[in-house]
């Protein structure tokens, strides 16, 4: 099953989120359920990261919070929000369903 995990950085935390970010992403490179992430950006000219957006497969709902609260960007206090929701991919090249 897939899960959308989207979480909005506190504000005025960007410095937290970079000295974090090689822990967050070694975290989440080692558990081997992301299946596509990325920061959310601010808009303008200069935009900088304001959260995240990971769409991770995990066996239930349980386990997808989990995960979420294992990051080391939630363990470091990075999040003001995060909201976790069962998804369900239909279109695009990278379908992780998809096969050759």
């Amino acid at each position: 099953m897939y899960f959308i995990i989207l979480a909005e950085d506190k504000p005025d935390h960007l410095a937290v989120r970079m000295d974090i970010r090689p822990s967050h992403l070694a975290y989440a490179e080692s558990e081997g359920c992301v299946v596509l992430a990325g920061p959310l950006l601010t808009d303008g000219a200069d935009p900088k990261p304001r959260g995240s957006m990971l769409i991770i497969e995990a066996k239930d709902r349980a386990a997808a919070e989990a995960f979420a609260a294992e990051d080391p960007y939630a363990k470091a206090g990075l999040f003001a929000a995060v909201t976790i929701k069962p998804w369900m991919p239909a279109l695009g090249d990278w379908l992780p369903l998809k096969k050759e």
